[in-house]
Parts: C-alpha cells; structure tokens; sequence
C-alpha cells in the first residue's frame, strides 16, 4: 500500500471518529501514512471497546491522539484547540478535517409528545452544522492548517428529501451544505478546500437511530444499481482521494458517494 502522506507531518482531525464513517476514515487515512486525531463522545462504559478499536489505527505506524470530548461545546473546544497544538508541535499540519458528528433531535412534528421544538432545531442544527465552521475557525485561528488543506463533512439524501421525523436534522444538513459552499469560497486565499459527502444509506449506529430506518434501507437497496448499501469505507475512500494532491481543484460540491442510489 502506498503512504504518501507518511512523514509528510499531516495530521488528520476527525470530529466523531470513535465508530461509523468517521472511524472508518480515520483507519484509512492511516493506513496512507496520515497521522490521526480522534475527537469523539462516548460513555465510559463503551470506552474499552472503544480504545481496542483505536489499536487497529496504532498499528499504523503514524501517530494517534485521542480525545473523549463534547466538540461541540465552545469552552471545551477552545481548551481542546490548545492541546491538539500541543500535539502537532511547530511541525505538524492539519491536512484534513473530517466532520461526522452526529448530535441530533429525531422526532416528529406532530402526534404524541415529545414532538420537535424550537431549541431540538437549534440543538441539531448548531452540533450538525454550524460546529463545522467553529472547528474550522479556530484551527484556522491557530494557523494550524496546511498550506493546502481539507474539509470534509457528511451529508446525506434527506438534504432534499422529506423523511419522517428526520426534520431537525435534515434542515441541519442543508446548513451544513451551504457553510461548506462558503467556507470553499472564503476560505480559498487560505488554501482551504471544503466540500461534502453525501453518503448512501448506511447502516451505522446513528442511522440505526432514525425511526423507520428498515424502510430507508429496503428503499435504497431497490434503487441500488448493484443492488448493496454503502459501507463505510465507500465514504472513507472518498475522503482519502479528497484528501490527495491530485483533488486540490475540487472544492465546494456535494459529492454523492452511494453507487448510484441517487439515479432512481
């Protein structure tokens, strides 16, 4: 396996990294030689499996930071900010910053209680998208980006399509699409790229969370021109080719990466 990024001093940050897509990316940018720190929020009842997870990027060869933070919340993010510096030294780089938080509000508008409320919107919206432009501000602010830099972050098909108590979250991912667009274009004199990912149906614990998700999955594998989900590591290559010199003139798209789920 070619590391084109070993030692290249890149370092990759991934928001939400402890399972999922984020892990998965965060396995692979380290098979390539990216040196990785993993920003998650877990119980501590989960952390054991959680740090023999983590051994598997370890065995890498790069250097492996981890931390069981809320990168949500601002004062903790300010301190954190200070720590990866830390970590990075005077020669160390973020190359990449992958954002997979999943923090949302999945109820429904109407019917029983609890049904959504105004600061369930805010909540998603803030953790889902607006924290986006927070951790790249302050990377930023600390000049801790390489000289030719990567944001990546998740979207999915409910940017554009109406599911079932999918609305916090959905319109979480249409501020996360157009701060994306923004941070590409004001971000560019900097040599920031920014674009999204918008991942197939996968089957990961945060969609395992969406009411009717069997309905969803049965609903793509139909459409699926090869007839499979996405996994997680469909989306972790992407990031890694994203993540290459060659893609430095692809910034501010909406990349679908779902075999062709979005076709029919």
């Amino acid at each position: 396996m070619v590391k084109e990024f070993k030692d290249t001093n890149y370092w990759a940050i991934i928001l939400g990294g402890s399972s999922g897509l984020g892990f998965a990316t965060a396995r692979k940018l380290a098979r390539h030689g990216m040196n990785i720190i993993v920003v998650h929020r877990d119980k501590r009842a989960d952390i054991a499996e959680i740090e023999e997870a983590f051994e598997d990027i370890k065995k890498q060869q790069v250097n492996f930071e981890s931390f069981n933070v809320d990168a949500t919340n601002a004062e903790k993010r300010e301190s954190l900010i200070n720590q990866i510096a830390e970590v990075l030294g005077t020669e160390g780089k973020v190359r990449t910053l992958v954002h997979s938080i999943s923090k949302g509000n999945l109820k429904p508008m109407t019917g029983e209680e609890p049904t959504l409320e105004n600061i369930d919107f805010q909540v998603t919206i803030d953790a889902m998208a607006i924290s986006l432009y927070d951790w790249t501000k302050a990377i930023y602010k600390f000049n801790l980006f390489a000289k030719d830099a990567r944001i990546i972050s998740f979207t999915s098909e409910g940017n554009k399509k109406a599911w079932a108590n999918y609305a916090a979250v959905s319109a979480a991912k249409v501020a996360l699409e157009a701060i994306t667009r923004s941070i590409a274009l004001e971000f560019a004199p900097h040599g920031i790229r920014a674009n999204c990912i918008q991942a197939g149906v996968t089957v990961t614990r945060s969609f395992q969370m969406i009411p009717g998700n069997e309905t969803l999955r049965v609903h793509a594998l139909k459409h699926n021109p090869f007839k499979r989900l996405t996994v997680p590591n469909n989306i972790a290559n992407m990031v890694y080719l994203l993540s290459k010199d060659e893609a430095d003139w692809v910034t501010g798209t909406i990349i679908p990466v779902n075999g062709g789920e979005h076709l029919k």
